[in-house]
């Protein structure tokens, strides 16, 4: 084992996914559950306004472009290859903890999104600009901690968030249609190019319109997937409990190992309590922080108890998963890569798609990965601002750099990288969850407030 990854796996296991656990219970016990016992009223004041136009201001996002921009690095390759592998790796059981830690992490997603709005700052260019960095440094006066969040995301912006999509998007071209790696990454620079050298409006409007088609594409495939097994779904849904909450079950699987995969999963897809995504909810037109937290619910809510819940159960129902010989490869050493990740997604949609499963879940891979660096390209850009200063040609750097990485990952051997990618990412969410521990008085009172307004805005209803 490497350096990296004895750092990346002593920071995380257990104690951050232990933090991140602790956070997510902390907001909703505080908050009374609210994502539960109040989500008729979220859900209103977010799906419910969905078709709302909005008008989009010079430099900033409307709430569905922020929206889009923050999905858009979180529905990410760990949605297919990472939901996938992490089953195969913890066992069925690492559903069920997926969806415990999303359903907490909603609403610590809730706290750092409203927080971001709350103490936002306007941009150079107009609009809104903000995150973590500003409201541990505005909200708590730690500059130094701001920094340090600033400088992971930076590190993460050009691992996690350059290299190793672009590797994933050309590795995939690469097995499914055979094309050269380089030709994909020059392609995928040159098209990510033209979109974040337009600035955060543009990456807002282009998420805007690929994040739904790509969201729906793969909803429909695995949906009909899921359909035409549908005979298989009880036993799936039985597996996970069994192996969720058993010290061992399903071929070897236990409740230790689908903890810690679960968690992990849930943790990297739909990034709540990382800070990323704030990133892009502070740079909406919004000066109500508890809508943005709203919106920030229904991500967490949208990109993993929904998307990574379909290619779950799509791997569990159509039988190309058997967690005996899965065990048995780990046992003996034997894992290879046609096993897990987007391979095995991909036999789970053949089964139902035929001969059109694997392209269909190689072109969505690349429009995950594709949408997931155009939002990371932002929050990088947005690290380094804070860490140096605004200027021209400080952001010229880092796209060219950004870019550059891209053509690098397509071509090279990201596996350091990944190791890098989880150690960058669990070093921002530490002064993250610190921030939104220390904040509750201050998200809470926010969260209250709208509240009091809702209430007023709903009539009694007669008894």
């Amino acid at each position: 084992m490497s350096i990296l990854a004895k750092l990346s796996d002593a920071l995380w296991d257990p104690w951050l996914l232990g933090l991140f656990l602790f956070t997510g219970l902390w907001w909703s016990c505080a908050s009374g559950f609210f994502q539960l016992f109040a989500l008729p009223r979220w859900l209103r004041a977010t799906a419910g306004q969905l078709f709302r136009r909005e008008r989009s201001a010079a430099g900033g996002l409307t709430q569905l472009q922020a929206l889009s921009t923050a999905l858009a690095s979180t529905i990410g390759t760990g949605s297919i290859a990472g939901v996938a592998a992490a089953i195969f790796w913890g066992g069925p059981g690492a559903v069920f903890w997926m969806w415990i830690s999303a359903l907490l992490g909603m609403m610590t997603s809730f706290a750092e999104k409203a927080l971001a709005v709350r103490f936002h700052e306007p941009a150079p260019g107009g609009g809104w600009q903000g995150g973590p960095m500003c409201f541990i440094q505005r909200g708590l006066g730690l500059k130094r901690m701001a920094r340090f969040f600033s400088l992971a995301c930076l590190c993460a912006s050009l691992g996690g968030g350059s290299l190793v999509q672009a590797n994933s998007i050309a590795a995939s071209l690469q097995d499914t249609f055979g094309w050269d790696p380089l030709a994909v990454g020059l392609s995928t620079a040159l098209a990510c190019s033209l979109v974040i050298f337009g600035g955060v409006g543009r990456i807002g409007r282009v998420s805007e319109r690929l994040v739904p088609l790509m969201a729906l594409l793969f909803l429909g495939a695995g949906g009909f997937t899921i359909a035409v097994h549908a005979a298989a779904l009880p036993s799936a849904l039985r597996q996970i409990a069994a192996c969720a909450l058993s010290p061992e079950a399903a071929g070897g699987y236990g409740m230790a190992a689908a903890l810690r995969y679960g968690v992990a999963r849930g943790v990297f897809t739909n990034e709540a309590g990382m800070g990323s995504s704030a990133i892009a909810h502070a740079a909406a037109q919004t000066d109500d922080p508890a809508s943005e937290g709203l919106w920030g619910i229904f991500e967490t809510g949208f990109a993993t108890l929904v998307i990574c819940s379909v290619t779950a159960l799509a791997v569990l129902t159509s039988g190309v998963y058997d967690p005996a010989a899965a065990q048995a490869a780990i046992r003996s050493g034997t894992v290879t890569g046609a096993m897990l990740g987007a391979p095995l997604s991909a036999a789970a949609f053949s089964t139902a798609l035929g001969d059109w499963g694997g392209p269909l879940v190689s072109v969505c891979l690349l429009l995950f990965a594709f949408t997931s660096l155009l939002g990371w390209s932002y929050y990088g850009e947005r690290a380094l601002s804070h860490l140096a200063g605004e200027g021209s040609r400080k952001k010229a750097g880092y796209r060219a750099l950004f870019l550059a990485a891209i053509v690098l990952g397509s071509v090279g051997d990201v596996s350091a990288v990944w190791q890098a990618a989880d150690l960058f990412n669990g070093l921002m969410a530490l002064p993250v969850l610190t921030a939104l521990l220390l904040l509750t008085p201050e998200g809470l009172d926010i969260l209250r407030r709208w509240e009091a307004r809702d209430r007023r805005l709903i009539p009694d209803r007669p008894r």
